[in-house]
């Protein structure tokens, strides 16, 4: 996407539009609606306003919405330091929702050769906004080089109108969270808001998230990565059309933008995967039953089957993972890029009991890639909770055990390559890859383990190693999901949230000095209680920190990009 006529304004102007006694609605507007061309007076209102990072984040940003209905030259008005107030137009996406029939209008405005690490005022409006002032916020770009930097991070979000399923009061407090820590950015880890758990009223939970996140997304980037309740029936190709409409992302080079993508803040290259492409669980939109599920008659859309499933896994035919592995290697050929932290929304390692445990697909596609590659950090979702992994490389093969029969499983279980903390609470992830769980964004299922290993204690996960689509259930004509057929003793986790599942992750980047150290300090704070009552108290859970030499310094970072890890 490139910015489309940009002009510059007069501050007076600016200030009247972003700030002035109102805007009237054009007699241009109006004759447009009542002929069908333009959107009825007010309609065009934004309203779930997000900002995401362009390809370059000290430079570009993306200031994206919606609207109730079509409007009318949409735009920002950015006010630029030196050279005054200009109007950036922006680029219509809308889409049809596949099973209410629903138009969505969202509109998407490139801010280019913005000054790094600099502070920047806009307002978003258009000719039928019916506010009285249009909505205006700031927000600042991303330093360029080796800088001090702070982001937070989770997933699975849910909205806090109680009237949806799995939706969560605790989600406004969560939003909240990320404001009271004041992060550059913030990554949000998949299942966004669950609309696919509401299929007749897709657009309208994507709203109320929207509108929700919007205090906080409106003032800086929430970089997302899409989870399984991102997909949806009749809505697209793998059925993300909500989420691809409403998400302006780095272009990836591939025929599937926006589903994957790379952005670069100072000295550390953030990879956002999508994993549906290489799980074994089905997980996307799924129909129960044990009646069918009815589009409305307007979308041409037949009814869907009880059981049916979208199980996308294998969509790009190896794409990603080819884009996965020349990303990471171009990476590790640039000594200004110290640190490589993955985003993605499901797990590699969970040992939750009440969520989806860990998924065989990414140990055995990403996993020795993260190894050859060293891979500092990988943050996801899905499992509601917390769980830190000590670092891990490589894999022990034939470990696992079959739920049904006992019988020998290779689950690629992760090894360890420390088991203790060390001294200061120090890690040098040159030896392995953490990972981290952080689910707790606004639902919750408080973590446990499978089971214990009655031999020592050793907490128990339950891995999926094969494709396990809905069957039928208990009561006929009704389908559901299998559980995971095998388990193994959990000796890769290191510490587990057991009081609570919701929470936010912290992290600062020091660094450091030329010839030095840098380091990331992360901080879980969750909120005790918010499983019962929700609660805008969070508390210190678990604090680590990860120290390498800088890649400009004569140890070269962390690991030495060959060999598979022993996978």
């Amino acid at each position: 996407m490139t910015t489309r006529d940009a002009r510059p304004i007069s501050r007076r102007e600016f200030f009247r539009e972003a700030g002035g006694a109102g805007l009237a609605i054009a007699a241009s507007t109006v004759a447009n609606a009542q002929a069908g061309t333009g959107s009825l007076p007010g309609g065009g209102t934004p309203e779930q306003i997000h900002l995401t990072w362009g390809d370059d984040s000290s430079r570009t940003v993306v200031v994206s919405w919606a609207s109730p209905a079509q409007a009318v030259n949409p735009r920002v008005l950015l006010e630029r330091t030196g050279t005054g107030p200009q109007v950036i137009h922006a680029v219509q996406r809308t889409y049809t929702d596949g099973i209410n029939g629903q138009t969505v209008f969202t509109y998407h405005a490139t801010l280019t050769d913005l000054e790094p690490d600099s502070a920047h005022e806009y307002a978003v409006t258009a000719d039928n906004d019916a506010r009285a002032k249009p909505f205006a916020a700031a927000f600042r770009t991303a330093p360029r080089g080796r800088a001090p930097l702070r982001w937070t991070s989770y997933g699975d979000l849910a909205t806090p109108v109680t009237s949806w399923a799995l939706s969560s009061p605790q989600s406004h407090h969560a939003v909240d969270a990320v404001e009271r820590f004041k992060p550059l950015f913030h990554l949000l880890n998949g299942d966004l808001c669950y609309a696919n758990m509401n299929p007749t009223a897709q657009p309208a939970v994507w709203a109320d998230f929207g509108n929700n996140v919007q205090r906080s997304a409106a003032h800086r980037p929430w970089m997302p990565c899409p989870g399984n309740h991102e997909i949806e029936f009749c809505n697209g190709e793998q059925g993300l059309n909500s989420y691809l409409t409403r998400y302006s992302l780095p272009d990836n080079g591939t025929k599937f933008p926006g589903r994957w993508y790379r952005f670069r803040v100072g000295s550390v290259l953030f990879i956002s995967l999508a994993a549906d492409d290489v799980i074994y669980q089905d997980s996307g939109a799924f129909v129960a039953g044990p009646a069918p599920l009815m589009p409305a008659p307007n979308t041409g859309n037949a009814p869907i089957k009880p059981g049916t499933s979208l199980y996308v896994s294998g969509y790009s035919g190896g794409a990603q993972t080819r884009w996965l592995e020349a990303t990471l290697a171009a990476a590790r050929q640039d000594d200004s890029i110290d640190w490589i932290i993955v985003q993605m929304h499901q797990d590699a390692l969970s040992s939750s009991k009440n969520g989806n445990g860990s998924d065989k697909g990414i140990r055995q596609t990403w996993l020795p890639l993260f190894d050859q590659y060293a891979v500092d950090l990988v943050l996801c979702g899905h499992d509601h909770d917390y769980e830190r992994s000590w670092p891990v490389r490589g894999c022990n093969h034939h470990v696992g055990r079959d739920v049904a029969s006992g019988a020998p499983v290779d689950t690629c279980q992760p090894r360890p390559v420390v088991t203790a903390a060390p001294v200061g609470g120090r890690f040098d992830t040159g030896a392995g890859t953490i990972h981290l769980i952080l689910g707790g964004g606004g639902t919750s299922a408080p973590l446990d383990a499978y089971g214990v290993n009655p031999r020592d204690g050793t907490p128990q996960a339950k891995i999926i190693t094969k494709a396990n689509r809905p069957v039928p259930g208990p009561i006929s004509g009704v389908f559901v999901k299998p559980p995971a057929d095998a388990v193994e003793d959990a000796i890769w986790s290191a510490r587990r949230d057991t009081v609570t599942g919701y929470g936010i992750a912290v992290f600062d980047l020091d660094p450091g000095e030329p010839d030095g150290k840098t380091s990331i300090t992360m901080r879980y704070y969750h909120a005790v209680g918010a499983d019962r009552t929700p609660t805008a108290s969070y508390e210190l859970f678990d604090t680590v920190v990860l120290a390498k030499n800088r890649r400009d310094g004569n140890g070269n970072g962390n690991g030495n990009g060959n060999g598979n890890g022993g996978q």
